[in-house]
């Protein structure tokens, strides 16, 4: 029937090319000639990236196997089913979970069961995009994630921990981390974990490499990206990095019902307050509520912005006019410049093409592979442990001795996960994070088309009251490491407010850019251009040529 339908409509447009009044009609053979050569051409282009795809070998999917290892499902997803009173998911609904996922069908996905009465609870979001095909790159469901660390594990076990710490440290100015007392615990603290893969120095957390990518750049200068503060040139007007953020020392879910109630999918009983001030992104607070609300491909258009626009006598519309990747045709061209291709529409349609085609990807990952717990699901397991209520094979030695959660409890009566959030996480598994696989398509398209080696100019950081920008006057920042940076900000921006994990952010950045890459790779036949790729660096290090 599929292909019923196809050729139906490729036969629509034949017929529409051929009626009367169209100009290749009229041309005479000559032009019905070469415009059916063109046909013949667009048609091959499109069979040959495909029948490329189709040569690839199959990919496995394999989970955790938490799912087979806990019949309760206690390490798997199930934020807005029925619970128990445990916040344990109830079995026949996540079992409808499992059906619909396994057959795929519309209406299966209608039968899922909810915890909360219609009208008062939240909707599971989007499933069936897993489901989803393209008509270039890869297949949503040919691209691969390692597992996600099992509920049981040590690594999973560091992951909490340094969720709580993002928690406790939300409202510290990054440029004061390396002064304060409690980051000084905490990186004392993550340190000694057996299985903690954040970043480090001589084997030791610090202030320095705390809550930040491993990627080169991440460590280099400030906390946060360039991209994240500096104004963006948009056409006449100009987009101003301040922001609206909430107030200081606000969590939520940190009590019992409220955090049970959201397990249940009920809409959240309080609302977050605002700090009447704008200000710079200056701590993990601030972070986390721009990657509450921001426009999935927000950060890296207004990048480009930056990128693209020359400096200006202008302070307000500054931009960097970076130079391209030297691998653009049009550095080589002495009467044209890119624009269609290889020019600034061209880029600037490609983030949102990539970041459409990234989601697809990741929700495969998210519903139909892993359905990984969120970490305010398992510190509900932590907090049911501590209390007596139950018990759950977590990797105790890891969290029992860790300050952060004697420190948790004592601020809110509970080892419950301070949410940045009213509502916490979304309705939608924890492994891959969405925010993190669109960071690594977009920065990988922003690295295809500019010098990664342009040092940045006048870089800046904000005040700890993030009041203003003051300049910056480290060790030179590149933008291949501030595009690094800005992929990671984005990614643990989401960890900081307590709705994912460090691996979330890792293996989903690796996800986003194979995504990219394979878009880079069919748009390669299309060109007309004399097209000798572009090279770049991705996330592991190694240097690739698309």
């Amino acid at each position: 029937m599929k292909r019923t339908l196809l050729a139906s409509a490729a036969a629509q447009v034949v017929a529409l090319a051929a009626a009367p009044g169209d100009a290749s009609a009229g041309a005479g053979a000559d032009g019905k000639k070469a415009a059916h050569k063109r046909q013949q051409a667009a048609a091959r282009i499109r069979r040959e990236a495909a029948e490329a795809h189709l040569r690839l070998p199959l990919v496995a999917h394999p989970d955790n196997d938490d799912e087979e290892r806990y019949p309760t499902r206690i390490g798997n997803f199930s934020k807005g089913l029925p619970h128990n009173d445990l916040g344990e998911v109830e079995p026949a609904a996540y079992d409808a979970l499992l059906r619909a996922t396994a057959s795929g069908l519309p209406q299966a996905f209608e039968a899922i069961p909810l915890g909360a009465p219609v009208g008062e609870g939240r909707k599971l979001v989007n499933p069936q995009a897993g489901l989803a095909f393209d008509l270039e790159g890869a297949d949503a469901q040919a691209l691969f994630i390692r597992p996600a660390p099992a509920l049981h594990s040590a690594e999973a076990a560091g992951e909490m921990v340094e969720d709580y710490w993002g928690a406790l440290a939300r409202d510290i100015a990054f440029s004061d981390y390396a002064a304060n007392p409690l980051i000084r615990v905490a990186t004392a603290d993550l340190s000694r974990l057996a299985d903690f893969r954040g970043p480090k120095v001589r084997g030791r957390v610090t202030s320095g490499t705390l809550f930040r990518g491993v990627h080169a750049g991440c460590l280099n200068g400030p906390y946060l990206s360039q991209f994240l503060w500096l104004t963006a040139p948009f056409g006449a007007g100009y987009v101003e990095s301040r922001m609206r953020t909430t107030a200081p020392g606000v969590n939520f879910l940190t009590r019992y019902e409220d955090w049970l109630a959201s397990q249940r999918g009920y809409k959240p009983r309080e609302s977050a307050a605002y700090d009447p001030r704008r200000r710079y992104i200056r701590n993990g607070r601030d972070l986390g509520e721009w990657v509450h609300i921001d426009v999935l491909y927000q950060a890296y258009f207004q990048a480009l912005l930056v990128l693209l626009v020359g400096p200006s006598a202008d302070p307000t519309t500054n931009g960097m006019g970076a130079p391209l990747n030297p691998g653009n045709p049009y550095l080589q061209s002495q009467n044209q410049e890119g624009f269609g291709t290889f020019g600034g529409p061209h880029i600037a349609s490609l983030l949102a093409e990539v970041s459409s085609r990234a989601l697809k990807a990741v929700w495969f990952q998210k519903w139909f592979v892993h359905r990984r717990l969120r970490p305010e699901a398992y510190a509900g397991r932590v907090h049911h442990q501590l209390s007596g209520h139950a018990e759950y094979p977590l990797d105790w030695p890891s969290l029992a001795h860790s300050p952060a959660l004697a420190a948790v409890k004592e601020l809110n009566g509970s080892w419950l996960l301070p949410m940045a959030f009213p509502e916490g996480s979304p309705l939608h598994p924890a492994y891959g994070a969405g925010h993190a696989t669109v960071a690594g398509a977009c920065v990988t398209i922003l690295k295809a088309w500019f010098d990664e080696n342009f040092v940045i100019p006048n870089p800046v950081q904000a005040t700890p009251d993030g009041r203003a920008l003051v300049p910056y006057s480290g060790a030179p920042l590149t933008l291949g490491g501030e595009l690094n940076k800005l992929a990671n900000n984005v990614a643990i921006g989401r960890n900081l407010a307590g709705v994912h994990w460090r691996s979330d952010a890792t293996e989903s950045l690796k996800l986003g850019e194979a995504v990219a890459i394979s878009i880079l790779r069919d748009q390669r036949a299309t060109y007309n251009e004399g097209f000798n790729g572009f090279t770049f660096t991705r996330f592991d290090g190694t240097r690739v040529t698309i």
